[in-house]
């Protein structure tokens, strides 16, 4: 069999390859279409279609990410997989726009093949019988081609009907790493199971970021070269970018580092990557988009007050985003920050005086919400290197936000 597995010793198999950035490059247009999709569909009924949509894309990309940590990327097998993968997921995302609609089908189609594709791969091509890795890929298999069924039958009905399918669907998805792939007659497997390259892994999670940071940037200039510049609308604008790169700080200067840490030493790594990594990362990306979303409103329309659907999607990227960035915290460490939690009540305060205020003026006090989360950071460091304290979360955080 051809060595496609990577040597976990090599340190070099543990970066990011070229390959991987340039698989990446499919999802930023998958995430600019859910963008457009949910500017489109500006309703409860539409939200809750996109986020079908996003858990999907997000789903496809994350499996492959859990795949390209165990696998050597400069395998010709291994790059032809994902040169396939790539080009289905451009269907699914070129399907996007009309998911629930005439495209059902390849949608759902396209994300079946990218998930049981892989894992017939992972299964039969990437593992020797009887190993521990064939077992593992089997069970996931197993349960892709279980959700499968319900994606596809979901696509060839209409209505209410392929949205219930879709939602068992997912429900199938998402639960199958919490019960570790649970198979009947099997015996059950454990986290250990699992290797997980801690800076490859890290590193992956936080270039989704980029990618999805790197969409709104797209979205917001596109979106301010359509208007005459006005200056209320150059100060939109600047309004938005401030918004995106206090989001990026956050990240880079606490989630990113301090994930890769916890991973290092975590007794159940496993464990770990999944809740912090694999589930609360979409969370992130969500907030996101609707933050992106946000930003383009209030760039098209500066001065007025926002209609209530609007002023949800302005007021909830934030909180959303501030909300992932207490929960990682206390999975990674059992101690839940107020101050973030605060600081998205604050978000949402800010929703409900957008009812009275320009959404030019909410959207400042929003980025001031995120600025004073960087800041009270900022602070802290400074406090806690006074004390000659021991290192703690919060002294890491700081710490990074002082460079």
């Amino acid at each position: 069999m051809v060595q496609v597995r990577r040597r976990r010793n090599d340190e070099v198999s543990q970066r990011v390859s070229t390959l991987e950035l340039f698989y990446d490059l499919v999802f930023v247009f998958a995430i600019t279409q859910v963008s457009h999709f949910l500017l489109e569909h500006l309703t409860w009924a539409g939200a809750g279609e996109a986020t079908i949509i996003l858990l999907a894309v997000w789903w496809s990309w994350n499996y492959t990410t859990w795949t390209t940590n165990e696998l050597d990327t400069e395998s010709i097998p291994v790059r032809l997989l994902l040169l396939s993968l790539m080009l289905v997921s451009l269907l699914m995302s070129v399907a996007i726009p009309d998911a629930f609609g005439e495209h059902a089908l390849l949608f759902a189609a396209s994300y079946v093949a990218i998930q049981v594709g892989r894992h017939v791969f992972l299964a039969f091509a990437a593992a020797q019988r009887g190993t521990i890795e064939r077992e593992r890929a089997g069970r996931i298999l197993i349960w892709f081609v279980a959700a499968g069924v319900l994606w596809v039958a979901g696509a060839l009905v209409e209505g209410p009907a392929r949205i219930v399918l879709w939602l068992a669907a997912l429900a199938v998805d998402y639960a199958a790493p919490l019960v570790l792939y649970w198979v009947p007659g099997r015996p059950r497997l454990a986290g250990a199971t699992w290797e997980v390259g801690t800076g490859h892994f890290a590193e992956r999670f936080g270039l989704f970021i980029i990618l999805a940071l790197g969409e709104s940037i797209v979205l917001t200039g596109a979106t301010t070269s359509e208007f005459d510049l006005t200056t209320v609308r150059i100060v939109a604008f600047v309004m938005a970018f401030l918004a995106s790169a206090a989001i990026w700080w956050l990240y880079f200067t606490s989630v990113a580092r301090l994930g890769e840490h916890y991973l290092r030493v975590s007794e159940d790594r496993t464990t770990l990557a999944r809740d912090g990594y694999t589930f609360l990362h979409a969370v992130f990306t969500a907030g996101i988009i609707l933050s992106a979303v946000g930003d383009e409103l209030v760039i098209a329309h500066p001065t007025e007050v926002l209609p209530p659907s609007e002023l949800v999607a302005l007021a909830a990227g934030p909180a959303m985003y501030l909300f992932a960035l207490t929960l990682f915290g206390y999975r990674l460490t059992g101690v839940l920050s107020k101050r973030k939690l605060f600081a998205t009540l604050a978000c949402i305060v800010v929703g409900f005086a957008g009812l009275f205020l320009p959404a030019l003026a909410a959207a400042g006090l929003l980025v001031m919400v995120l600025v004073a989360v960087i800041w009270s950071n900022y602070l802290m460091a400074s406090r806690s290197g006074a004390r000659g304290e021991a290192f703690s979360v919060e002294q890491l955080e700081a710490e990074d936000a002082t460079r």
